[in-house]
């Protein structure tokens, strides 16, 4: 074990005993003064009441009215008058107290203080025994909110003390590390050097490594500066410093072809018209002067592109090539209105023209060059800064209109249907089934996943159409069939005032199917408008329907109205779970968040899972359920 380990056990140690300790004091002294307190309540309640009661000689109803007075004058769980032959001759009791500390601490810590027990007398008949039992279950309460409070004050403390320790421990690591670092950045051909130290034993060491940091550096420098010239020499044009013909060429074909390459993107090709005129005119140098300046403005455009490469195919041409952009037109016009500024500063007669076209990938270099060169020649045959577009992008994609009225359609003609993904429980049980509607769109009838029409649902304000044909598919299949089913319900959804009624009269509709049925809104919407959450959940919870989130994990720990929204389980977010085997922090985080949402009552359940080992640390982590391929492959049980 590393020294830095060694110290922070040690003082993570100090501090989890310290931490142990002091709730454990505490609780022990507040536990120890509410049981005294409770006692001489107890004591001195039943003395001063017996002395009332020994004065009453005998009379049952004064007696009885003296007890129910004091009875209701304080909290307290039973006061009972026992005769002198044990029979019980008037009794006291509460009704039990719904205490906010949880049972197992009530089970582990609860207060049980000794009933308070005084004679009753007539003269010197004795008549009866009095027992005096207070309300325990306040003490309790006051008990686990002091805990709760000095819990929460201890932690801040802690994380004092461990801001403190880290401050403290790092003045000990980062000088190590910076060493560390500094030899395997060497290796790596970094040359860093780090501030020294005050600690005399590490500074000796920095010291030594700067300087040979110092002196490698300058050898490597040397080397360096000979392998960029050999560089620009096989790759870059002289001139203007873009890359060649051959290097752009090779860079065109990487992005093209490579399997991580971008989808799609502009070749734009730019020609320089009378250069030659100006040679003649101006000049070599000033020739020269104008061409590094079309090459810088070249590259400021390129810059708005990542991963845009700029070449010099000849004296006259240069291309740029602009992955993933957008607007072959506002690449091709932005090049076009740099270069006639510039040209108009130079006024040496000469004038740019463009070529550009757009590519996909895979395609070939051949076929895309031939494009580029004819976009040229037309733009060029036109006359002076013309731009000419080959466009070959997809125009047949749909619009919002046709969308919507595809929607509509198929809303009208009920053209849908729900797809079941299992969720089962730790045993394999089946828990409900995941029910996404489909629809089916276009003249071909295929059904077509949210994915794709979704978007465009929300934009034409069809989510909440949608969302009730769903709900409805899946209470006739659940009276169908007996399985229960949960539909995802768009957040958008609950923003039509008539949504909440709507819902509500189909589950009226369908008692039996009604309670198993599950609706389910996504975190990131449902946790912006958790009231109108709750006001669904009102209306639904009668009929035996379940609300819950999906997609959830990312906003819990900043939801303080889970509880009061009604909900029933909550889906973790599959984002969350990949790779929890593997992952000790990842699964920490997990299975807290499971632990919360079980202390509020909600079931918990994962989704997407496809790895047998994230299910099993899922199982482990506490959760109720879960859907995705390892379930469906059957691999998915605890």
């Amino acid at each position: 074990m590393s020294l830095i380990r060694q110290v922070w056990l040690l003082l993570s140690v100090t501090l989890l005993l310290a931490f142990a300790g002091a709730i454990g004091v505490s609780v022990h002294s507040a536990r120890h003064y509410l049981q005294a307190q409770l006692v001489v309540k107890n004591n001195d309640t039943a003395q001063a009441l017996a002395l009332t009661l020994s004065q009453q000689k005998g009379n049952a109803e004064l007696e009885e009215l003296a007890i129910a007075s004091q009875f209701d004058t304080g909290y307290y769980e039973r006061i009972r008058l026992v005769g002198a032959d044990g029979k019980t001759i008037v009794e006291k009791q509460a009704e039990p107290h719904a205490q906010k500390a949880p049972a197992w601490f009530v089970a582990l810590l609860g207060l049980a203080p000794a009933d308070g027990v005084a004679q009753v007398s007539d003269g010197w008949r004795q008549v009866g025994r009095l027992e005096v039992r207070s309300q325990a279950a306040f003490a309790d309460d006051e008990l686990w909110q002091s805990t709760l409070n000095t819990v929460g004050v201890l932690l801040l403390l802690v994380v004092g003390a461990g801001i403190f320790s880290t401050v403290g421990v790092n003045r000990i690591r980062v000088p190590l590390l910076r060493t560390v670092d500094q030899a395997r950045a060497i290796t790596e051909r970094r040359f860093v050097t780090v501030d020294e130290p005050d600690m005399p034993e590490l500074r000796n060491v920095t010291r030594a490594m700067n300087a040979m940091v110092g002196r490698v550096k300058a050898m490597f420098d040397e080397q360096a500066g000979q392998v960029e010239l050999l560089r620009r020499q096989a790759h870059c044009d002289p001139l203007t410093g873009l890359s060649n013909r051959a290097h752009f060429l090779s860079r065109m074909k990487v992005m093209l072809d490579a399997e991580d390459g971008a989808a799609s993107g502009a070749l734009v090709m730019v020609r320089l018209v009378e250069l030659q005129s100006l040679n003649r005119t101006l000049g070599r140098s000033a020739t020269d002067r104008l061409l590094q300046d079309a090459a810088a403005a070249m590259v400021e455009s390129s810059r708005r592109v990542p991963g845009a490469e700029v070449g010099r195919l000849n004296g006259s041409d240069f291309a740029l090539a602009l992955p993933d952009v957008e607007s072959l037109r506002d690449a091709a016009a932005d090049m076009s209105a740099r270069l006639r500024s510039l040209l108009r500063v130079h006024d040496g007669g000469t004038h740019a023209v463009i070529g550009a076209v757009r590519w996909t990938h895979g395609a070939g270099m051949s076929t895309l060059l031939a494009a580029a060169d004819q976009a040229l020649a037309r733009a060029e045959s036109r006359g002076p800064h013309t731009v000419e577009l080959d466009d070959n992008a997809d125009s047949g994609a749909l619009g919002e209109d046709a969308w919507r009225h595809r929607i509509q359609a198929a809303l009208a003609e009920r053209s849908a249907q729900l797809v079941d993904f299992p969720l089962v429980g730790r045993t394999g049980e089946l828990v409900h089934h995941e029910s996404p509607l489909r629809l089916r769109l276009g003249e071909e009838g295929a059904l077509v996943s949210a994915a794709q029409w979704l978007p465009m649902a929300r934009r034409a304000q069809l989510t909440a159409d949608v969302d009730l044909l769903a709900i409805e598919l899946a209470l006739v299949a659940i009276g169908a069939d007996a399985q229960p089913r949960s539909i995802n319900v768009s957040p958008s959804s609950l923003s039509d005032s008539a949504f909440s009624t709507r819902v509500h009269a189909l589950v009226v509709a369908h008692p039996a199917a009604s309670p198993k049925l599950s609706l389910e809104l996504a975190e990131a919407g449902a946790i912006r408008q958790l009231h109108l959450v709750r006001e669904l959940a009102e209306q639904l919870h009668g009929s035996g329907t379940k609300i819950g989130l999906e997609h959830a994990g990312e906003r819990l720990a900043d939801t303080r109205g889970l509880l009061e929204a009604g909900l029933d389980f909550v889906k973790l977010d599959a984002s969350l779970l990949l790779g929890l085997s593997s992952d000790e922090a990842r699964a920490q985080h997990v299975a807290g968040t499971v632990r919360m949402l079980h202390g509020i009552g909600l079931r918990v359940y994962a989704e997407g899972v496809s790895e047998v080992d994230d299910a099993a640390a899922l199982w482990a982590a506490g959760v109720d359920g879960l859907t995705g391929p390892v379930v469906q492959l059957g691999r998915g049980q605890g």
